[in-house]
């Protein structure tokens, strides 16, 4: 089981799930959506994901049709993301994790499109777009 929660604590959390997968990705909608290089997520499943505490503070973006990126509205902390034709499947921010991760399977993604001023160091695997 996995725990978190947002900057202010509004909103909290509980995965009941391994998370085995972590993607890095460096694409330009996520460097902006995090104020980062990149962001860090871990495809969890949806009814495996349970809203603790918070949930009137949830508020989505969408800067593309189908996917809906959810947010605190109070602090701004990004939790999620949701693709509307992957209903069952929600990409977690693993920066509002407050429990620890050691997933197996770890890469970066979209770094045709990485930060100029950001190198990548950590010997894992890269794709220049979505990874296959």
């Amino acid at each position: 089981m996995h725990k978190g929660s947002c900057l202010c604590g509004r909103i909290e959390y509980r995965y009941d799930g391994e998370i085995d997968e972590i993607s890095m990705c460096h694409c330009s909608q996520c460097q902006k959506g995090q104020g980062s290089a990149f962001v860090a997520v871990a495809p969890v499943q949806a009814a495996k994901f349970h809203i603790l505490r918070g949930e009137e503070y949830l508020k989505e973006f969408r800067a593309s049709p189908n996917k809906a990126r959810v947010f605190c509205a109070e602090c701004g902390s990004p939790l999620y993301s949701a693709k509307d034709d992957l209903p069952g499947i929600k990409r977690l921010r693993l920066g509002t994790l407050e429990t620890p991760v050691q997933a197996s399977k770890q890469y970066h993604a979209f770094v045709a499109q990485k930060a100029s001023w950001y190198q990548i160091t950590d010997g894992c695997p890269q794709h220049m777009g979505r990874a296959t």
